[in-house]
């Protein structure tokens, strides 16, 4: 007999069973509902509002309940229906009554809302963990490439030359934003539900502040219709992992473009590359290729739990069971990916000399050629023509701005001097952009050393 079947006449339809139930996705949060639940026992008997032996035998068995489910010994039923049911039902059979009262002024609403935070608190500490790990290995690269210089780029055109060290921090900025982002989602997470029992509250005088604080939760909510029907902590979760699967994609797919022929600047591993079934020259960036695509299912997860919850009138409704298989999968699927990215990116082979030659077309040397002129007492627009000007005449000659000769060069602006070609060779372009947050050396190392410190790392 189900645990509500009180006023039922006729037994579930065993299509209806398989239906409705969610053990197969929620049978995750069992060390999180059995958390709840001792802490709730715990509250209960320490309020008198069940007797202590129940308390302690209910905590016991409760304990021993986990150490089975972790062994393997325990088998989840389907008619059961979700883990706090599967759960509750081996402890009433264990213990008979005294687990029939462990369920007095709680809901399954509260306790599903309850479990589900603790869950995502916990997968939140183990992503930022992971984003760590990525940044890490990011300033690593950045830290070995300081004086390594790449074109940067602009709608894909080659805009000025950078430095592959200040390419690195820019994505490591990203995911700094994520780690901020994802700590302060947890903040609203650190709310306790339990409580609110199905969505009036409870006529029984518990004690949720005490449970909260065992729980490790900041507070408790304060409307009890509210703490049933919130799954805003669910989306925001959803979001924080769909940005960090964005910059990932993004990320992925610079790799992949530099990976290929046509830029060569970096070359992946081959433990990070797979080939073709009929190709056999192919070495292909599948690993990156399946970030990037991985980072579709993480935005359909959220679009999925906006429209689950989009029509819903409070309180609690069934629709809301369909937020755990959407954010479980979109946390396993960012989990997944950051497993695999920092190694997929300390291990691949940097072209050092590819990149130079890159950085030194497309006249990108052509903004400091402008600064130059400035410098020299020239206003900026007109200097911005004029070296419009020269590009145009170094592309009909074929030759880039510094291989054209100074007087060429005069007979576009005779403010010129000699020493524009110390002025915009690569390594000056670079090196003067020395301000915070610059490409220079300097300023990339200071924004090295300001992560590492945030971050607490050696």
């Amino acid at each position: 007999m189900k645990l509500w079947g009180g006023r039922f006449t006729k037994a579930t339809d065993a299509a209806v069973d398989d239906f409705n139930s969610s053990i197969r996705v929620d049978k995750r949060m069992y060390k999180e509902d059995i958390a709840g639940s001792i802490a709730h026992a715990r509250m209960l008997g320490a309020r008198g509002i069940i007797s202590r032996a129940d308390c302690d035998i209910i905590i016991k068995t409760l304990e021993e309940i986990l150490v089975d489910i972790e062994s393997g010994a325990v088998c989840f039923k389907t008619d059961a229906e979700d883990i706090h049911m599967n759960i509750e039902k081996i402890l009433t059979d264990r213990i008979g009554d005294a687990g029939k009262r462990l369920h007095t002024a709680r809901s399954r609403n509260d306790q599903v809302a309850l479990d589900i935070r603790m869950y995502l608190l916990n997968a939140a500490e183990h992503i930022k963990d992971m984003l760590v790990d990525t940044e890490t290995a990011l300033l690593k690269i950045a830290g070995e490439n300081l004086e390594t210089i790449m074109p940067g780029y602009t709608h894909l055109q080659k805009a000025q030359p950078v430095t592959l060290a200040h390419y690195m921090m820019a994505y490591a900025c990203m995911f700094e934003r994520d780690i901020d982002r994802l700590c302060d989602c947890a903040k609203r997470m650190r709310v306790m539900p339990l409580g609110s029992g199905a969505l009036a509250g409870t006529t029984h005088p518990i004690d949720r502040e005490s449970v909260a604080e065992e729980l490790g939760f900041d507070s408790v909510t304060l409307n009890s219709i509210d703490g049933v029907s919130d799954r805003d902590f669910v989306l925001e979760t959803e979001f924080c992992i769909a940005l960090v699967m964005m910059h990932l994609s993004r990320f992925c797919e610079e790799l992949i473009l530099w990976n290929s022929d046509e830029f060569g600047y970096i070359t992946m591993d081959d433990a990070f590359s797979t080939g073709s079934s009929i190709m056999p020259q192919k070495k292909n960036p599948d690993v990156a290729e399946l970030i990037r695509g991985k980072s579709g299912r993480v935005y359909g997860n959220l679009m999925a739990t906006l429209t689950v919850m989009k029509g819903l009138p409070l309180a609690y409704n069934k629709d809301m069971q369909e937020d755990k298989e959407a954010v479980f999968d979109s946390v396993d699927t960012l989990m997944m990916c950051l497993e695999v990215f920092p190694k997929m990116i300390l291990t691949m082979k940097i072209n050092r000399d590819r990149m130079l030659s890159g950085a030194r077309g497309g006249f990108t040397n052509a903004t400091d050629v402008a600064d130059y002129l400035v410098k020299k007492g020239v206003p900026f627009r007109d200097a911005h023509e004029i070296v419009g000007k020269i590009v145009l005449y170094a592309e009909w000659n074929k030759k880039a701005i510094d291989e054209l000769t100074l007087e060429q060069l005069k007979e576009q602006c005779p403010a010129i001097e000699e020493d524009i070609y110390s002025a915009i060779s690569m390594q000056a372009c670079v090196n003067g952009r020395s301000n915070i947050g610059g490409c220079a050396p300097e300023a990339v190392m200071s924004s090295i050393k300001r992560l590492k410190e945030k971050l607490r790392i050696s």
